[in-house]
C-alpha cells in the first residue's frame, strides 16, 4: 500500500485533505490517525485570519459551497501548537500555505525549513494583492514565480496545489514544475454560488464560494489524467473522492496518491474507509502494488 512522493515514502495513497480535517485533532477521536498516508493540515497564513462572516457554508446538490477564508491561527501558532501535535502520530505532515504576494510564500516556507513537516502544499488559488488580486493559480508566470520562490526557501518537497478554475490546467502544471516543483495537486475547489430565493439573496455572505464533493468528480478525473500526462513529477488527486473505488479511479487516471477532503464532513471515519476499499480492490483482483494501479487506464 505504500507509495513515494518527491521522496517521501507515505504508508498508503491516503491524504487528509487540507481544509475539513483541520489540524487532527478532532479525527484522533474517532480513530488511531497514525493509519493515515498523510495530514495535509488546514491552510496557514503568516498571520492569523479570523475568515470570512457568515453564512459561509452552503450545501448542494451533491456537494457543498464553502467561503470559510482560510480562518487559521497563523503560521507562528502552527509551529509552536499544533505541530508537536501532529508528530505525535506516525504519518506524514503536510503544512498548507496561502500568502498574499510572492515574497510571503518563500518567508513561510522557510518558516517550516527547520520544522518536523514532511512537505509544503502551495495553495495558489489566493490572490495575488500585488497584481490586482488575481489568483495567483489563474497564471502560469505567476504560479511559477510562487512556485520558485518557494522552492529557493526551502529543502522541504513542494507541492503546487492546483487551481481548476484556469483554461488549461496542464498549463499551470508544467510551468510550475519548470519552475522546481515537487510535486502538484489537484483539485481546488471550482468557484460556484447559490441564491435564496425567497430572499433572493446569495446564500453565502461574500456571494461566491468553493464546490468541493461528489459533483467535480469527474472534473477532477479529467484534470489529473490530463496533468498526469503533461507532467513528470507526482500528482495527488482530489476532488470528491467518497469511497475506495473513487480513489482507485483517480489513481488509473495518473494520480500517485489521493486526498480526501468533504468526506469527512459526511462521515469521519471516510479517510480509513477508503484505505480498506483499496486495499480489497488489490487483495481481490490479486494485484501486488497500489502502485501498479497507477496511470493504468487504458485507452
Amino acid at each position: 500500500m505504500s507509495v513515494k512522493i518527491a521522496g517521501v515514502t507515505l504508508k498508503n495513497p491516503v491524504i487528509a485533505a487540507s481544509g475539513t480535517f483541520g489540524f487532527g485533532h478532532e479525527y484522533s477521536e474517532f480513530y488511531d490517525i497514525s493509519s493515515l498516508g498523510a495530514i495535509c493540515v488546514k491552510g496557514l497564513t503568516r498571520h492569523p485570519r479570523e475568515g470570512n462572516p457568515p453564512p459561509r457554508i452552503a450545501e448542494t446538490p451533491m456537494g457543498i459551497l464553502n467561503s470559510v477564508g482560510l480562518q487559521n491561527p497563523g503560521i507562528e501558532s502552527f509551529i509552536k501548537n499544533e505541530l508537536p501535535f501532529l508528530k505525535t502520530f506516525d504519518t506524514v505532515t503536510i503544512a498548507n500555505i496561502s500568502g498574499n504576494t510572492v515574497e510571503e510564500y518563500g518567508e513561510m516556507a522557510a518558516m517550516l525549513d527547520d520544522t518536523g513537516v514532511d512537505m509544503i502544499e502551495l495553495n495558489i488559488s489566493c490572490p495575488n494583492v500585488k497584481e490586482g488580486g488575481l489568483a495567483f493559480g489563474t497564471s502560469a508566470a505567476s504560479a511559477a514565480n510562487v512556485a520558485a520562490c518557494a522552492r529557493k526557501s526551502t529543502s522541504k518537497p513542494v507541492i503546487v496545489k492546483l487551481s481548476p478554475n484556469v483554461t488549461d490546467i496542464t498549463e499551470i502544471a508544467k510551468a510550475v514544475e519548470s519552475a522546481g516543483a515537487d510535486a502538484v495537486s489537484l483539485i481546488n475547489t471550482i468557484t460556484g454560488m447559490r441564491i435564496d430565493i425567497n430572499r433572493r439573496k446569495p446564500i453565502l455572505a461574500m456571494k461566491t464560494g468553493g464546490l468541493s464533493g461528489p459533483a467535480v468528480f469527474p472534473v477532477a478525473v479529467r484534470m489529473v489524467f490530463e496533468t498526469s500526462r503533461a507532467v513528470s513529477i507526482p500528482v495527488i488527486g482530489m476532488g470528491g473522492i467518497m469511497t475506495g473505488s473513487d480513489a482507485v479511479e483517480m489513481m488509473m487516471a495518473g494520480a500517485s496518491a489521493v486526498a480526501v477532503g468533504t468526506a469527512c464532513i459526511v462521515d469521519p471515519m471516510a479517510p480509513v474507509n477508503i484505505i480498506s476499499g483499496i486495499k480489497n480492490y488489490l487483495e481481490e483482483r490479486r494485484i501486488a502494488s497500489v502502485r501498479d494501479i497507477c496511470g493504468s487506464v487504458i485507452c
